[in-house]
């Protein structure tokens, strides 16, 4: 059905230069040297000391973060409920305000 073309590779233009003859060297071995003993790698970064003073303060940053989304999630739990509940009272006065339309008639 659909045959996809596959491109043909293009024959070289312009000067080509014939391969260089590369003449083998003779190896000569070197004296033996031990290999260098290895440096252990300084740290990249400093360590970090936990002090008591830095416990509590982590400690005391981890209980006021709770503390704040809790607040604010507590705080929009709320909106929500106090806005469910204006919208019920809003139907129910319209329910009888229609109601009472529909008497008059």
């Amino acid at each position: 059905m659909l045959r996809p073309k596959i491109p043909t590779m293009p024959a070289p233009t312009g000067h080509t230069a014939p391969p260089a003859v590369v003449e083998p060297t003779a190896v000569i071995p070197a004296a033996q040297t031990p290999p260098p003993v290895p440096v252990a790698p300084a740290p990249s970064r400093p360590v970090v000391q936990l002090t008591p003073g830095t416990a509590i303060a982590l400690v005391g940053g981890g209980t006021a973060v709770v503390l704040v989304v809790g607040a604010v999630l507590v705080s929009m739990l709320l909106a929500v409920a106090i806005t469910g509940a204006s919208v019920a009272v809003c139907a129910v006065v319209l329910r009888s305000l229609l109601a009472s339309e529909a008497k008059r008639r």
